[in-house]
């Protein structure tokens, strides 16, 4: 391994320069594609590539808003959304959709997307959409000009043809698309499988828990 490496303080950076450095390194990361509605009934629909999931009991996602947009403005007007999954498939209108258009613009229209009424918030979901996460704003923590948003998870909704026999959602049916740096995107590639190993079943294999024993 070299030691040849690039040092940045990033207190020496312009403003704006750490997103590019974020960006490129924090990677893939996945897309919250969301969905929401206006205090006057206007669709939007937005993908965000600050998403993850905050909480596992309740249930609760998170993505970020840089800048204020029309989807934290409306989530805040209604407090709901929904997270409509990022396909492969649907890269283009994906992108096509994170243009900053007006906000009397359906962006679902423009992409010639159909939207399906959502079961527990108003915001419709994306039917060409495998997946959706119906979502009840809960918070909202901001860090400069970026705001963090946390949604309680009410609803899921799967097709049925993206579920293995255990039940689950199955990556490669699911077949996400990512982005990464600059304009780049990637998708899945190879899936492994690895498992966990309780700490007790690994000191079990090796001599008095040593495992540099042999």
């Amino acid at each position: 391994m070299t030691d040849d490496r690039t040092e940045i303080d990033v207190s020496t950076l312009p403003p704006g320069g750490t997103y590019p450095w974020l960006t490129a390194t924090v990677i893939p990361r996945p897309i919250a594609w969301v969905s929401s509605l206006s205090a006057d009934g206007v669709e939007n629909l937005a993908p965000h590539s600050f998403f993850t999931v905050a909480s596992a009991e309740p249930p609760v996602v998170s993505f970020t808003s840089v800048g204020e947009k029309d989807t934290i403005r409306n989530v805040r007007a209604t407090g709901e959304f929904v997270v409509n999954f990022a396909s492969r498939s649907l890269a283009e209108k994906i992108n096509l959709t994170s243009t900053n258009f007006p906000p009397e613009h359906s962006e679902a229209a423009v992409a010639e997307l159909a939207l399906t009424d959502s079961t527990a918030v108003r915001p419709r979901r994306v039917a060409e959409s495998p997946a959706a996460l119906e979502c009840r704003f809960v918070g909202e923590k901001s860090f400069g000009d970026s705001t963090v948003v946390f949604g309680q998870v009410l609803h899921l909704s799967v097709a049925t043809a993206s579920l293995l026999a255990d039940g689950k959602p199955d990556a490669h049916h699911l077949d996400p698309a990512a982005r990464l740096g600059r304009d780049e995107w990637g998708t899945l590639g190879e899936i492994f499988s690895l498992r966990r190993i309780p700490y007790r079943e690994w000191a079990g294999s090796t001599k008095d828990g040593d495992p540099s024993a042999s």
